[in-house]
């Protein structure tokens, strides 16, 4: 019994420390910019999108060739156009609350700490939104196979402007923000069919 209260402690711990970076902050912001209420005037937008491309880390070749090993389909830029896409999708779902976009990209844990989120803000009467003018900068960071599994560290670098509305405060809130952010993305290489989904967060330095 103490064994199983123990396993049990440690998981809530983990969840905890993954909901801190993704229902709380959305990931390391070193730029967070508040932009209203403010009398008038326009968002501030940054003059230069961020690159959507950068080369792999030197360990990363070696981790995408043994996945490409196993799964003799996979293409490492296709991957990260498809992430990039999934980037934008999981960050703007989790903004709206939308659970049913959300299902079919996370993996268990994550897809907790997410609705744990959703449904405090809910609970609190609090709205967001977010508008990401440019596609996030992204890289792989890290590649494996572990058994039957591929796993996938991809470096993000976004900006996006961020509505909070409601809450004790009642007001409208906008903020420009600069995350940086490596997400781990799973895929089971023995389901042809299997997509590749997010099992971890961390915060990353921008």
């Amino acid at each position: 019994m103490l064994q199983l209260i123990l396993l049990a402690a440690v998981a809530a711990v983990a969840l905890f420390q993954l909901y801190a970076v993704l229902g709380r902050r959305m990931g390391r912001q070193p730029e967070d910019r508040a932009v209203r209420p403010e009398p008038a005037g326009p968002l501030r937008r940054p003059a230069v999108p961020l690159t959507t491309e950068a080369p792999a880390t030197e360990e990363a070749p070696e981790g995408l060739a043994a996945v490409r090993a196993r799964d003799s389909g996979f293409d490492a830029q296709v991957f990260l156009a498809n992430v990039r896409s999934a980037y934008r999708t999981i960050v703007t779902a989790y903004a709206a609350g939308d659970r049913e976009a959300l299902a079919p990209l996370l993996g268990p844990d994550v897809l907790k700490a997410f609705e744990a989120g959703i449904a405090e803000r809910e609970a609190a009467g609090r709205q967001e939104s977010v508008d990401m003018p440019h596609p996030p900068r992204s890289d792989v960071e890290h590649a494996e196979v572990d058994g039957d599994l591929a796993r996938i560290s991809v470096r993000f670098l976004g900006e996006l402007t961020q509505t909070q509305k409601g809450g004790a405060e009642d007001e409208l809130r906008v903020f420009e923000r600069r995350t940086a952010e490596v997400w781990t993305f799973e895929k089971d290489l023995t389901d042809r069919n299997a997509a590749w989904r997010l099992v971890g967060v961390d915060v990353a330095e921008a």
